[in-house]
């Protein structure tokens, strides 16, 4: 199982998929695409306490954090 792990401000959505489901993984492209199209950041975990930012939709990535842009004030 695959994770896409969406924060925002009322906490984190966890949306789980199977990416040898073609099906599964096609939603997981679409809400990528969506997140990142509204300013998410995408990024996954490359290993303890590292991660990367990614600018398109990485079926291996076990784990993918979504957070929104960081506003200052």
């Amino acid at each position: 199982m695959a994770t896409q792990i969406v924060m925002d401000q009322t906490g984190d959505t966890r949306h789980e998929f199977d990416p040898e489901n073609a099906e599964a993984l096609a939603r997981a492209e679409q809400r990528f695409r969506e997140l990142t199209g509204a300013g998410f950041t995408a990024a996954y975990r490359t290993g303890p306490g590292e991660v990367t930012r990614i600018k398109s939709f990485d079926p291996t990535a076990h784990e993918t954090l979504f957070y929104p842009r960081l506003v200052g004030g």
